[in-house]
């Protein structure tokens, strides 16, 4: 497939596929209608042999070269296979597009310190797991680790003291990069407010600009509720001390939140298989 997709990348080369499409046809005849010297025609129709995409044959002082269909048809396939995993309801370029849409919306908005101040998100998730349980997710750091990051994202480096005045540091990198070779996708530093174990825990946060600044602070309070089938999980986020810059973090938080909430329900659920599945509702407040 390598050897076939350079092949098919000359234009030179691509013209001449177009020109066999048509009909099988001699060098000269390629070589005229492309309009390029002879030499250089029959190397490229010899570099698309090797690929496997046309055939040739003598006919008396000519090479007739024609077109195989196969391997356009294999990369065809292929080509279609990669549009479709693209395209699949739901899946992470539905997500990168409504990010995209909320960035150029933030972007727009972010004219002055203070823009988004006051802005809030409400997540409610019903999960399977008894309060106790939720709590150690919600402030172990190996627990944490587990979910506290959207789908393409994993958590690099984490400090969370549970107890009121408690440090917390979240850093987090590219899924795919393992070794750390990347740059840091993004840092955050912060305070436990309040933590009641079982019931209530409350944060602030502030994520870090490139220069080290705070982009903003984000206030998260955590209500764990008892249900007959485990506990129902109140989350508010409230937004202050926004600076312009923020707009690329806040454009990312009712998306990545709720995602980071999803694999907190998996990461529960995983404790208790027996357990139906978590529901989830989302409202964001101006």
């Amino acid at each position: 497939m390598d050897e076939l997709l350079t092949a098919l990348a000359d234009p030179a080369r691509w013209r001449l596929v177009s020109l066999l499409a048509e009909r099988p046809r001699p060098v000269g005849v390629l070589a005229r209608l492309a309009e390029a010297r002879q030499p250089q025609t029959t190397k490229h129709l010899q570099t698309l042999e090797r690929a496997g995409v046309v055939t040739s044959q003598r006919t008396g002082q000519r090479r007739v070269y024609a077109l195989r269909s196969a391997p356009l048809r294999d990369l065809a396939a292929a080509l279609c296979r990669l549009a479709d995993i693209a395209d699949q309801a739901g899946g992470p370029q539905v997500t990168y597009d409504r990010y995209g849409h909320s960035l150029d919306a933030e972007r727009l908005a972010a004219e002055a310190s203070g823009w988004a101040d006051g802005r809030s998100f409400s997540f409610h998730r019903s999960l399977a797991g008894r309060p106790e349980l939720i709590w150690r997710h919600l402030t172990e750091p190996a627990l944490l680790s587990r979910w506290w990051t959207p789908d393409d994202l994993r958590v690099s480096e984490l400090v969370f003291e549970a107890r009121p005045g408690g440090r917390i540091v979240l850093e987090y990198r590219d899924v795919d990069d393992t070794d750390g070779s990347d740059l840091v996708a993004g840092r955050g530093e912060g305070v436990v407010e309040d933590a009641l174990p079982g019931e209530r825990l409350a944060y602030r946060l502030s994520p870090q600009l490139p220069d080290g600044g705070a982009a903003f602070t984000s206030h998260v309070d955590f209500d764990l509720r008892p249900t007959a089938t485990g506990t129902d999980l109140d989350v508010r986020y409230r937004i202050t001390d926004s600076t312009v810059d923020s707009a690329d973090f806040i454009a990312g938080i009712e998306i990545g939140f709720a995602q980071s909430l999803a694999h907190l329900a998996t990461a529960v659920q995983s404790e208790n298989p027996e357990e139906p599945q978590e529901s989830e509702g989302m409202e964001v407040q101006p």
